[in-house]
């Protein structure tokens, strides 16, 4: 059965620092955000029509063989507004079509926290976005696009534990 740990948060919540140390952990695949959206972004700039038609076509298409292959993954996922509202449910509704289950992580950071994370140089080494100006811009969209997520099994602030911390609690949620 296919078990997908899919970590949700804004911007510079830690996705990426946390899901790798839950990958060491449990020896899952980890299946980042920005694999897809640097491999797009290369070729289409980030919200054109033919990025969002892409970059869900591959997140969906690898996803759903990842299923039916019973082969379980950790997804890092940011929400906001140019993913299609009902793209968790379309993920859950893949997995679970194949007796897979999907269990939902919420990561959160304060404002201020996630503007000193923002300009972090370690946010080079993928096109993440280091810009003070573009999260003030759509901090509000984004948190609305938060809101509107599955509950999660679990609920982290990363601001109050470390990234280690954060990766052992949500280790213990995959099966062995």
């Amino acid at each position: 059965m296919m078990q997908l740990l899919f970590i949700y948060g804004p911007v510079a919540s830690g996705k990426f620092t946390i899901a790798r140390g839950v990958a060491e952990r449990t020896h899952l695949p980890l299946f980042h955000n920005h694999l897809i959206v640097d491999a797009v972004t290369a070729v289409f700039p980030f919200g054109s029509t033919q990025f969002i038609h892409l970059r869900e076509k591959f997140w969906l298409e690898t996803i759903a063989a990842a299923a039916a292959a019973a082969k379980s993954l950790i997804l890092t996922f940011a929400p906001e507004p140019t993913v299609a509202p009902d793209f968790p449910e379309r993920v859950s509704r893949l997995v679970e079509a194949v007796g897979g289950e999907v269990t939902y992580v919420a990561l959160d950071v304060t404002p201020e926290e996630q503007e000193r994370r923002l300009v972090e140089p370690g946010r080079s080494a993928f096109g993440k976005l280091r810009s003070l100006d573009i999260l003030r811009e759509i901090r509000n969209s984004m948190n609305d696009c938060m809101r509107a997520m599955p509950r999660p099994a679990m609920r982290i602030d990363t601001g109050a534990m470390t990234a280690d911390q954060a990766a052992d609690t949500i280790a213990r949620l995959v099966r062995p």
